[in-house]
């Protein structure tokens, strides 16, 4: 039944979005994301922002090749 395998593959990314959401800070503080040469942080006006470019496209390729091994 191919409705089957798709809850299969809905649930373990549902599963896996969660265990990386509750690891991410301490893994994230390990692995120094977010602070990788490219990724900008700047203030204007008063306000802190940060735009994570390199951090970004090291994760997409990540998950891309996780996804190609498949």
């Amino acid at each position: 039944m191919p409705g089957r395998a798709m809850l299969k593959w809905f649930l373990v990314i549902v599963v896996l979005v969660l265990v990386t959401g509750l690891m991410q800070p301490g893994l994230a503080r390990r692995l120094r994301l977010g602070r990788l040469p490219g990724d900008l942080h700047f203030s204007f006006r008063g306000r802190g922002y940060h735009l994570p470019f390199t951090t970004t496209l090291l994760l997409s390729l990540l998950a891309w090749l996780l996804l190609r091994s498949i």
